[in-house]
């Protein structure tokens, strides 16, 4: 039997030291599902793992693709079961960790069938898009699927543009094709979640806002700055201090804007995760001892 034990939560709530330890204590790797993390030129503003933690633990999926790449949930999906079934061949256990629902869901369940959406479709919302701007994907997706867009990104237009698509074209709410393939895994997923209080999470966010700006964001998003229209930079962190950037809002309020759309985050985040009802959730400052023994017993070790 292979086991997948896989740690999710909200952002900055310490996932990524529990899993080091869990990789470490079954002799395993890990695989990071965290969607923001896969891009190279994306490092302070996607928090990477540490050059420490790195080496303290194998892990794929880090910083393997470029911004200039157009990388989908689906191919993740591919890439990700190709990396475990050749990690399986020598150990029975891997470490999945990452707080993007769609794709932990993309890997143990399997990505989901949706139609095919009229051409015609796909340019109506784009050109309303670009018309309107993003209060039009946020007022229709409301409108036509509420539970989607309860849960959905609503800072990134491309993924509200895809939900809206599927919406119009099919006449259906997008939510109503997800979750439907039950693909059949070699895997057993252990679920393993981190929570805290709602004030614990944001002032954690704060602080770690803080820490990315002093170690160099704002640099970091500078060099980015010409590229700002691509897919993987409609993002937190990097999003508002373009604005920045364009003169559309000071340093300060771009900064407090940060955090305010990381605390968002944080909450869809659980709102996702909370819907699994096979999650265990463990409070963020349980000694990684216990939830070490809790996976043992799963594991029936």
């Amino acid at each position: 039997m292979k086991y997948l034990i896989t740690i999710v939560g909200p952002t900055a709530i310490g996932k990524t030291s529990l899993s080091i330890a869990l990789a470490r204590h079954f002799c395993c790797e890990i695989v990071s599902c965290d969607s923001r993390q896969f891009f190279k030129e994306m490092q302070i503003g996607t928090a990477v793992p540490t050059t420490e933690e790195l080496a303290a633990a194998k892990h794929h999926f880090i910083q393997n693709k470029s911004i200039f790449e157009n990388y989908t949930v689906g191919d993740f999906e591919k890439e990700a079961i190709a990396k475990l079934d050749e990690l399986f061949l020598t150990s029975d256990y891997v470490v999945m960790v990452g707080g993007s629902g769609l794709y932990v869901d993309a890997v143990l369940k399997g990505f989901d069938d949706f139609p095919e959406i009229d051409a015609s479709v796909r340019e109506e919302v784009t050109s309303n898009y670009e018309k309107q701007g993003i209060d039009y994907l946020q007022t229709e997706l409301e409108k036509r699927d509420p539970n989607y867009f309860e849960v959905v990104a609503k800072e990134n237009p491309q993924r509200m543009m895809r939900a809206l698509e599927v919406c119009i074209g099919s006449g259906k709410p997008y939510s109503s094709f997800l979750n439907q393939k039950k693909n059949i895994r070699d895997f057993t997923p252990i679920l393993i979640g981190l929570e805290a209080e709602r004030s614990v999470i944001y002032d954690r966010i704060n602080q770690r806002v803080d820490l990315m700006m002093t170690e160099g964001l704002l640099a970091e998003a500078k060099k980015l700055f010409p590229h700002k229209n691509l897919n993987a930079l409609q993002t937190v962190g990097y999003r508002e201090l373009f604005q920045y950037f364009e003169g559309e809002i000071s340093l300060e309020f771009a900064i407090e804007e940060i955090k305010k759309n990381t605390r968002r985050f944080a909450k869809r985040q659980l709102t996702w995760f909370k819907r699994n009802e096979n999650i265990k959730w463990f409070d963020y400052r349980t000694n990684p001892i216990e939830i070490i023994n809790h996976s043992s017993q799963e594991l029936n070790l």
